[in-house]
C-alpha cells in the first residue's frame, strides 16, 4: 500500500524529527564523516539561521516526517533532505518544486562536488552549473548551480 506524502510549512514541535532526519540522511551520504559528533553546531545552526531566516518546507509520509527543504528569501537553498529510504521516489522532486514556487525568481545553491547523485538530481531538476566554491565550513569543494523559471 503506497501512502500519499503531504508537504506542509515547518512548526517547532518538527524541530528533533527534522534535526534527526538531517543526521542520518547525512550519515549515509557521507559515512566516513560523525554527524552525531556535529549535532550540537547544527542544532544552533538550524535554530539560529535557518529557521528565523528560512522558509522550512517539511514532507510528510503516514505521520512521520521525510524530508524538507530550507529557501531563504535571497532563493538560496540552504538544505534539500530526503530520507534515505526515499531516495530515488519523488520526495526530493516535490520539494525542490515547492522551493521553485516558493522562489520563482530563481534558486542558488552549493552541493558537494564529490556528491554525483545530488548533482544528477539537481540537473534533472533544471539547475546548471554556475561556478566552483569551497563550503566556508567543512573546506569541501562544492559546486555552485542555480536554477531559473
Amino acid at each position: 500500500m503506497s501512502t500519499t506524502v503531504h508537504l506542509r510549512h515547518y512548526r517547532a514541535d518538527d524541530e528533533e524529527a527534522a534535526i534527526a532526519l538531517w543526521e542520518r540522511t547525512w550519515q549515509r551520504a557521507y559515512p566516513s564523516i560523525d554527524f552525531a559528533a556535529r549535532l550540537a553546531w547544527w542544532r544552533e545552526r538550524w535554530r539560529t539561521e535557518l529557521v528565523p531566516q528560512a522558509a522550512i518546507i517539511v514532507a510528510e509520509e503516514a505521520g512521520a516526517l521525510v524530508g524538507f527543504v530550507t529557501i531563504d528569501k535571497s532563493g538560496y537553498l540552504d538544505q534539500l533532505v530526503a530520507a534515505p529510504e526515499r531516495w530515488g521516489s519523488d520526495v526530493a522532486r516535490q520539494l525542490v518544486d515547492e522551493a521553485k514556487r516558493l522562489s520563482p525568481s530563481g534558486i542558488t545553491l552549493l552541493v558537494n562536488k564529490d556528491n554525483a547523485r545530488a548533482i544528477r538530481f539537481y540537473e534533472r531538476n533544471g539547475f546548471v552549473h554556475a561556478g566552483d566554491d569551497v563550503n566556508p565550513t567543512s573546506g569541501r569543494p562544492v559546486l555552485k548551480m542555480a536554477w531559473k523559471a
